[in-house]
């Protein structure tokens, strides 16, 4: 798969990209991220990218004319799917990862400074953000959906069952999960856990589930969802 980033800022994501399961994804080919600076499709001498908006205002406008360039100078790999990262896109979710991860190309523009022109909205087949704040630029969300996407490519996590039951995984939280010392600090793992049968397990984390998400998430719940069996989700 291939990942194509729009950005004036190509250096953010060096030390992301070189580290962990995403660093060891790369290495091995499982993926490719390439950056396209807008300022390379400049054609004056300061390579100027942005400039004050038509009607007044504060800030500085992304131009057009750089942005399609580089763009259009991209290979085009079927399917794709080009991606404006803005704070009035849909939000992100990990339906879309999940989706996404069929492609073989994703192309990410990411905006910066007051905004980007409105025209470069043409480019695009979706508009996506992370939710509803604003951040400096778009890098932050280009790699939350490059992170997002590659770790579902087969080869990524050593054990791929564990992404089947995970948060969002099935519309549902994840369960509490434990480990070694079977008490700490007077708080004790769940017996359950500890038994050994295993139908008992799935029933209480599926349980957990439902517990969890009605607690925390109850959004992610249809409204006709029965009352969840009574426990702790800790």
């Amino acid at each position: 798969m291939r990942f194509d980033v729009v950005t004036l800022f190509p250096e953010f994501f060096t030390s992301p990209l070189a580290t962990g399961l995403i660093g060891k994804a790369l290495a091995k080919g499982i993926a490719t991220v390439v950056f396209t600076n807008p300022r390379d499709f400049t054609t004056d001498k300061h390579q100027r990218v942005d400039d004050e908006p038509y009607g007044g205002g504060v800030g500085m406008v992304l131009k057009p004319e750089p942005i399609f360039a580089a763009v259009e100078s991209l290979p085009q790999l079927q399917p794709r799917q080009v991606i404006l990262l803005t704070p009035q896109g849909e939000r992100l979710t990990q339906a879309h990862f999940r989706e996404w991860r069929q492609y073989a190309q994703l192309v990410l523009i990411c905006g910066a400074y007051e905004g980007f022109d409105e025209r470069i909205r043409y480019l695009a087949d979706r508009e996506i953000s992370l939710g509803d704040f604003v951040l400096t630029s778009g890098e932050i969300p280009a790699l939350t959906i490059i992170n997002g996407v590659m770790r579902l490519l087969p080869g990524t996590v050593g054990k791929p069952d564990s992404l089947a039951s995970e948060s969002f995984s099935n519309g549902l939280l994840e369960y509490p999960q434990y480990t070694r010392p079977p008490e700490f600090r007077g708080w004790r793992v769940p017996d359950v856990l500890l038994s050994g049968n295993h139908q008992a397990i799935a029933q209480w984390r599926a349980e957990q589930q439902r517990l969890r998400t009605r607690e925390r998430r109850p959004d992610l719940l249809p409204p006709d969802d029965p009352q969840t069996p009574t426990g702790t989700a800790s």
